[in-house]
């Protein structure tokens, strides 16, 4: 006899095999559910807890109703998503459930897909720096424009060829160290960053606010998220017009073309690079192979750190 849970596995009859339906809304993610919930309190041991273990408890781990005690619901509620029965669990039900139940950062963020909720995104200081990230930053500083900024675009960090490229971003206030407003907002900002055609121009805004869609989606519509939504609309009418077509996707950005004063014109291809431990974001600019980019961020990097014998290097002519 075939397990609910296998079962549930089977594509549906009828189904478009390349759609992805939501998380926690089909029936085998009750069961998902279901089945967490239920080897998530059986791991628990009661004396972890405070509780007295008993002589007579046959169940291992929790009981059901102490679960349901510590998670501020009633027996028959917890019971029925136990089962996969009942109504969807709200977000508030869900936090509840993770304290009760003592789960980690990856597991709450499983608990909240297979509820068909927005994982709520981890709190994150103002001045906070993903340290994997900033350790990869700080190695690319001779050879590699790159900066670290939150999942809303919010510069944090930068290295200094990037800051040599661009200025810097990352301690400015407010909205000013916000990439996806200089680029909706700035046309200075998008002569820096040139494109080699508009239609590829057109694709860099996309794939902005398609990022940005799907961000404010995975952060539960914070306020924050939704207010820079807010002044994004007014400011711009392309970002609007943008927003309301509903895409998204992660992050891609294309080649990028950059005329620096001092070394001349540098082509650079994007790398989007994501930390697991955080919100933030890696965005590397390589030099496109083939290209005089490397010489020249070699250059740019002896003169900004004032040669290899302390003295300033001349610029290059840009005739």
């Amino acid at each position: 006899m075939k397990h609910r849970l296998d079962a549930a596995r089977e594509p549906i009859a009828g189904a478009d095999a390349g759609c992805r339906p939501t998380p926690g809304t089909q029936e085998k993610d009750r069961y998902q559910l279901g089945d967490f919930l239920r080897r998530r309190r059986a791991a628990l041991r009661p004396q972890d807890l405070g509780l007295v273990p008993g002589a007579r408890r046959r169940t291992p781990g929790l009981r059901r109703d102490e679960v349901a005690a510590m998670a501020n619901m009633s027996t028959a509620y917890y019971e029925s998503l136990e089962q996969a029965r009942g109504l969807q669990p709200s977000a508030s039900i869900l936090a509840s459930l993770v304290t009760a139940l003592r789960l980690t950062s990856d597991e709450r963020h499983h608990l909240y897909l297979l509820a068909g909720q927005a994982p709520p995104a981890p709190a994150e200081a103002p001045d906070y720096v993903d340290p994997g990230l900033s350790y990869t930053l700080d190695s690319l500083a001779a050879t590699t424009p790159a900066l670290i900024s939150d999942d809303l675009s919010n510069v944090v960090a930068q290295n200094p060829l990037n800051i040599a490229l661009f200025g810097m971003f990352a301690d400015r206030p407010g909205r000013e160290r916000n990439l996806i407003w200089h680029w909706f907002t700035s046309a200075h900002w998008r002569s820096v960053l040139r494109s080699a055609s508009p239609q590829e121009e057109e694709a860099t805004s996309l794939a902005y606010v398609a990022d940005l869609r799907a961000t404010v989606t995975q952060r539960g519509h914070d306020p924050v998220a939704t207010t820079l939504v807010s002044a994004l609309r007014e400011a711009s009418a392309e970002f609007a017009q943008m927003w309301d077509q509903h895409r998204l996707s992660t992050l891609h950005c294309s080649t990028k073309s950059v005329l620096n004063q001092h070394v001349g014109r540098l082509e650079l291809d994007c790398v989007v690079l994501a930390s697991p431990q955080s919100r933030q974001r890696l965005f590397m600019l390589q030099p496109v192979p083939g290209t005089e980019t490397v010489d020249r961020l070699s250059r740019l990097h002896l003169q900004i750190s004032g040669g290899a014998d302390g003295r300033p290097v001349p610029p290059l002519g840009l005739g």
